[in-house]
């Protein structure tokens, strides 16, 4: 779509700014005209051109030196150079000093209507471009003010613009992909793809052909070539997911590849040369695996270049209330609701519980509560019954009134009654003492709501 668009005609020859004017109206767009590049300027300071074409021949300051000016805005239009006789040396020029193209007189009206619907099109890409990882720089940042979590940031800004490899330690659920992917955003590769493979997750059988590719008839069932992880991931990032999962066989090939940066697929003879970052990452103690013959030295010391820690969350309690408040922001907005807060006695519960599964288990948590709690504030009692038996052996109480500490009770007892009967209602009820309309009202009070 033309009709936004806004284009700027600079030329001193008024028949020319006419012209031009007529013919791009004609196709959609909206257009300015201006006999000089210090107007050009002038019009071009709120960044609303997509597209200016310049002459290169104007009084005052030149088209070269307004190209040069234009270059250096904040947000640049694509600029294409109306060049005359025996000029296209200077229009060379200008191209190399960032013009989009150039177009000489006299003009084609049918090739300029095409430069600039081209000049349009790839400034718009270039403007998502800059937008897309914008977003992505912002999803995939790194949350906490805890200690460690400041020491992590800092280690992601130092090592992300280099080709260094980088061996992520930590327990499930603490973010080691989050950290690779913020690495990938953040480095020279960003423009590359990032590539994720789980070694826990693939078959022994099947984990050579998903890293390296396959051709067809390599083995029963593969049916049709097959581009492997490492060439996907060729100009950007592989990350290793759980690395200390990959057999012995396996690691051997991947040490292979990292050194030669080249492998052949399955079946094939044919050599496959790629240039890849490798980051990794694993929940075990990789030197305790080696010692028991379980993963190789060798490729141990090439991926552990760059080593990084993220710390579980029970050691960095200080981040819980930030990383809740995050979530509850960005599953409302997902789902359409308006943000709910979470109590100071809740988050206090929060709080004390140990947090085994990390910050995957308080995600995972959030998300339920903005999805099952139909009030705008979360108290004790929508916690579910598990985060009560983390903290049970605390001897401070997280509750501030007996209202509270009945309430979360009463709730836990109910909740463990409707699952024992399998939301049987007239089941629960009778198991309860209670009748079925006092069972409903009990479960609203309480913010207890059915499984669909």
């Amino acid at each position: 779509m033309t009709q936004h668009s806004r284009i700027l005609v600079v030329d001193d020859e008024a028949g020319i700014r006419e012209s031009l004017s007529s013919i791009l109206q004609d196709e959609g767009y909206r257009v300015d005209a201006v006999a000089s590049g210090e107007e050009a300027l002038e019009h071009a300071v709120d960044g609303q051109f997509e597209a200016v074409l310049l002459d290169i021949w104007l009084p005052g300051i030149d088209g070269l030196e307004t190209l040069s000016r234009l270059q250096a805005l904040p947000r640049p239009p694509a600029v294409i150079i109306i060049s005359g006789h025996g000029n296209i040396e200077t229009a060379v020029r200008a191209t190399k000093l960032g013009a989009f193209d150039f177009v000489e007189k006299p003009l084609s009206l049918e090739r300029t209507v095409l430069l600039v619907r081209n000049a349009v099109e790839q400034r718009r890409l270039a403007q998502e471009n800059e937008q897309l990882h914008a977003e992505l720089g912002h999803r995939y940042q790194v949350i906490g003010e805890s200690v460690p979590m400041k020491a992590l940031r800092q280690q992601i800004a130092v090592t992300a613009p280099t080709n260094g490899r980088v061996l992520i330690y930590g327990e499930s659920g603490t973010g080691k992909e989050l950290v690779a992917r913020a690495l990938h955003a953040a480095g020279l590769r960003s423009k590359g793809l990032f590539v994720e493979v789980n070694c826990a997750a693939i078959p022994e059988e099947l984990i050579e052909s998903e890293l390296f590719g396959h051709v067809k008839g390599s083995f029963t069932g593969a049916t049709d070539d097959k581009i492997g992880k490492f060439q996907k991931a060729d100009g950007g990032t592989l990350f290793l997911d759980e690395v200390g999962d990959m057999s012995l066989r396996t690691q051997s090939k991947v040490l292979r590849v990292l050194e030669q940066q080249r492998f052949e697929p399955v079946g094939s003879s044919q050599t496959v040369s790629v240039d890849v970052r490798v980051i990794a990452a694993t929940n075990k103690n990789l030197e305790q695996e080696i010692s028991r013959g379980a993963f190789r030295q060798d490729l141990f010391y090439r991926l552990n270049v760059i080593p990084f820690y993220v710390a579980p969350l029970r050691d960095r309690r200080e981040d819980i209330p930030i990383l809740a408040r995050y979530f509850l922001a960005e599953f409302c907005s997902q789902y359409g609701r308006k943000v709910k807060e979470m109590s100071d006695a809740a988050m206090e519960i929060l709080l004390r519980y140990p947090w085994p599964g990390n910050v995957r288990e308080l995600r995972n948590l959030v998300e339920r509560l903005v999805i099952m709690c139909p009030q705008m504030r979360i108290e004790p009692h929508h916690l579910p019954p598990e985060l009560f038996r983390g903290v049970a052996e605390s001897p401070m109480q997280p509750y501030s009134t007996l209202h509270q500490a009945r309430s979360a009770y009463e709730r836990e007892f109910i909740l463990r009654k409707l699952q024992e009967n399998r939301w049987n209602m007239t089941q629960t009820a009778a198991a309860l003492g209670l009748e079925r309309s006092h069972l409903y009202r009990k479960m609203k009070s309480l913010g207890i709501a059915a499984p669909e």
